[in-house]
């Protein structure tokens, strides 16, 4: 359904036009909200100077051209040539009655890539792909419901040096021992134990250098071992994303192995090319545009000087067959703002190279930091960076005892489920609401919070529309009623609510998840001020029963968009 504002832009495109004699589709009425009316056009104070024109003259001729028998009941000229714009309540109204909120928009979009998360194999998720996850998952939903086809992939760190001291520590222990099974709960503890025997003794050390090269080379042996550690991983991940409702499976995975056949002939390809040569012992490509501090052209290193292959020569690999195989429109990349240069001549390597076409639009949604109350990157008492897991458990322990002191939910599996909920949803929340490249503190008080911009404020919202049905199902109601707007409160919710369809879309588009946060929020604010202004259930049957249908529509709204997010909402809180 069109936007209220769309609405608006498209009379007030066509009045403009007609006052200057263009075609309407060459005109942008400048459509902002305003304090003092519904909608503002600005259009008039570029365009009269363009054609010799006072704005205010313009915008004057503009008002009379408006009609006011459709979207726009008043029009007037304010201030230097500022046109106020205020909606009809009717149209509204109708607007509002006819309003469906979709399970999800036809699939005519593009074919997006998305990468997201890409933890590491033997290594315990930490804060740091809290925000890597939250925000991708919650954009590849909000891609799909926009009607995109979204493949999710998961580029994880299962293949390296690293794995020869891991795959010598599983050696020493046995296949299948109960070390190795727990790492489904603490895959730190493995990591570490490998560590401190690498560290400490020169023989275990040699050992894992020749199983690197065993597991480089294919040795079958090596590869059953290797695969044993990250089965044994798959099985983190999985608790994990499932603690936090992400929608990512073991069908997303796409680990950096899975690209190590490919590596060899990507030097080699680059090197025919001309792109590619040896500088200091290690092959170089040179993208155009990118140098140092010195003012040289900088390296993209595609084989290191031992003969080793880095991160360059697998993230090119990686979008090359993004592009071949899963035949990428657009190569989402939600990964920390650090990495933008690296990102960036890697494709830049790989459009000189042919593998990235100028049809495939490539995006870095770059990831803040997240930082403990004394703004530096979280960490737990003894000094170690903060598990996801491990904040994920106290949100729950927090909101679980929040819930039994309300005593609300009597049964424990409900009253269990809806802390769970309410935990994920905060931590969520409090990520998504603010632009994903900035930083944000992570405050679980602030987070749990029932009031303000938070997640469980949303939910409580949806909790208490559909307490009002509950309590109004013994009455009955007209579900077709028409909508009435007479109270303002009611007016300026449904008007937000015609806003959720253009909103969520274009936050998908732009690829900021804070911009649908930030509607969610305000119509749960009015909402409350609408429940707070006028009586529902106990208003005459006709109020009542047009109010009932705002609130249905209201509900509507706030589940959709939670969902876009990736947040339940709780029956009951």
């Amino acid at each position: 359904m069109e936007s209220p504002t769309a609405a608006v832009a498209s009379v007030a495109a066509h009045a403009i036009a007609e006052v200057l004699g263009v075609e309407p589709a060459t005109v942008d009425p400048v459509i902002r909200e305003s304090r003092f009316a519904d909608l503002q056009s600005n259009a008039a104070l570029s365009l009269g100077p363009a054609h010799g024109l006072r704005p205010r003259d313009l915008a004057q001729q503009v008002v009379e051209r408006i009609p006011v028998d459709g979207p726009i009941a008043r029009a007037e000229v304010t201030g230097p040539g500022y046109v106020n714009l205020e909606l009809s309540t009717e149209w509204i109204a109708e607007r509002l009655s006819s309003l469906a909120v979709p399970e999800r928009h036809d699939a005519t979009g593009r074919r997006i890539v998305i990468d997201y998360s890409s933890p590491n194999v033997a290594k315990e998720m930490h804060v740091g792909h809290l925000r890597t996850t939250v925000v991708g998952d919650a954009l590849a939903r909000m891609l799909e419901w926009s009607g995109h086809t979204v493949i999710r992939q998961n580029h994880i760190g299962d293949w390296g040096t690293p794995f020869g001291m891991l795959i010598e520590h599983s050696i020493d222990l046995g296949l299948g021992s109960a070390e190795l099974d727990r790492m489904a709960h603490d895959p730190n503890a493995f990591y570490r134990a490998a560590r401190a025997k690498f560290d400490a003794s020169p023989a275990f050390a040699e050992r894992a250098r020749r199983r690197v090269v065993l597991l480089q080379a294919g040795d079958a042996a090596t590869l059953e071992r290797w695969a044993e550690l990250v089965d044994a991983s798959k099985a983190y991940f999985r608790r994990v994303y499932a603690s936090l409702d992400v929608s990512l499976t073991d069908e997303h995975l796409a680990g950096e192995s899975s690209y190590n056949d490919e590596l060899a002939g990507i030097c080699a390809e680059l090197e025919a090319l001309g792109l590619a040569r040896v500088s200091d012992g290690a092959l170089c490509a040179f993208p155009e545009g990118f140098t140092g501090r010195d003012g040289a052209p900088a390296p993209l290193i595609i084989r290191k000087r031992d003969g080793g292959y880095g991160y360059a020569t697998t993230d090119l690999a990686t979008i090359r067959y993004r592009v071949t195989a899963l035949r990428a429109d657009q190569a989402v990349y939600v990964i920390g703002e650090p990495q933008a240069t690296h990102l960036e001549m890697v494709w830049a390597v790989a459009r000189e190279a042919g593998w990235l076409p100028p049809t495939t639009a490539t995006v870095h949604v770059k990831i803040g930091n997240v930082v403990g109350a004394d703004n530096k990157l979280l960490r737990t008492r003894s000094g170690d960076g903060a598990t996801l897991a491990g904040l994920i458990d106290e949100a729950y322990r927090r909101a679980a005892a929040a819930t039994d002191r309300e005593h609300a939910i009597e049964d424990d599996d409900e009253r269990g489920r809806a802390a769970r909920a309410v935990a994920i949803g905060a931590i969520k929340y409090a990520d998504l609401s603010v632009p994903h490249d900035t930083g944000y503190m992570f405050d679980l008080d602030r987070m749990l919070a029932p009031v303000g911009n938070t997640g469980p404020y949303l939910q409580y919202a949806v909790t208490r529309v559909r307490s009002v049905f509950s309590h109004a199902g013994s009455k009955g109601h007209d579900p077709n009623a028409a909508i009435a707007l007479d109270p303002p409160e009611a007016r300026e919710l449904a008007l937000l609510l015609l806003h959720f369809d253009a909103t969520a879309r274009a936050a998908a588009e732009s690829f900021e998840p804070h911009r649908l946060c930030a509607l969610l929020h305000q119509v749960a604010k009015r909402f409350a001020a609408f429940y707070d202004a006028v009586p529902i259930l106990r208003a005459d049957p006709t109020d009542r029963d047009a109010r009932l249908r705002l609130c249905r529509q209201t509900e509507a709204v706030l589940v959709r968009g939670l969902d876009l997010l990736g947040i339940s909402a709780p029956l009951r809180m």
